[in-house]
């Protein structure tokens, strides 16, 4: 199992939000790219690069920092927040995102992101962020009537290999992830799940790794010191 650190950005600086409550905004850091480096310092391999103004603003924002830390590390950096348009997808691209996330675009521009899916294969991943299983759009400010499995199968029938899933019930709450909801996600899917929220100790990861999950993304837990940088890197 991928275990892969998260940073999220506002203004350019390494924040975590509780619930995506943009204003339970905590700043951690104001350089993400030293965060960056301590991660890859450690052994982690993957990064979870998020873009809060953008996903609010609906277009890209934070790109000069996937750009840096594309640059100054070898992560292996899956990218998301206000991805609308090929525009946005062609910058996170050309700035260094392996991979991109798309969910309020899935959503609300369903043939776009079938394109993208057509265009780019496995370096798009579906976002399905939800709460009480309505699936959550415009950086969690909005819940579309879609039950998260619905919306994975359908994606998953027209190509999608991976999926992060966030409950934002559990976001940065770090009280334990949504371990029944992603065991109904691979019992009734066949997508590569990255299961993200809630995570807060060692035993979370280990937990999510035995009911199959591909990755799991782990942020506030880092930033708030329940797990550290060596244990991750032990666990590796």
């Amino acid at each position: 199992m991928k275990i892969i650190p998260a940073i999220d950005l506002i203004d350019g600086k390494c924040v975590r939000l509780t619930k995506g409550d943009y204003s339970t905004k905590k700043v951690y850091n104001e350089n993400p790219v030293e965060v960056a480096k301590m991660f890859e310092d450690v052994g982690l391999t993957h990064l979870h690069l998020v873009d809060l103004d953008g996903a609010k603003a609906s277009r890209i924002i934070n790109y000069p920092v996937l750009e840096k830390i594309a640059r100054q590390t070898n992560l292996i950096i899956d990218f998301g927040g206000g991805l609308k348009s090929n525009e946005d997808l062609k910058i996170a691209f050309e700035a260094g995102a392996h991979k991109v996330t798309g969910g309020s675009i899935a959503v609300q521009k369903p043939l776009e992101f079938e394109s993208w899916i057509e265009r780019y294969s496995d370096k798009i991943i579906l976002g399905a962020d939800c709460l009480n299983r309505k699936i959550a759009t415009q950086g969690w400010t909005e819940l579309a009537d879609l039950d998260v499995i619905d919306f994975i199968k359908n994606y998953q029938e027209k190509g999608i290999e991976e999926v992060i899933c966030t409950d934002i019930s559990k976001d940065g709450m770090l009280k334990g992830p949504s371990l029944s909801l992603y065991a109904e996600i691979m019992q009734r899917t066949d997508v590569k799940l990255i299961a993200s929220g809630g995570v807060s100790k060692l035993e979370d990861l280990l937990l999510l790794k035995e009911i199959g999950c591909d990755g799991a993304i782990i942020g506030k837990a880092i930033y708030e010191g329940k797990v550290s940088l060596e244990a991750l890197s032990k666990l590796c």
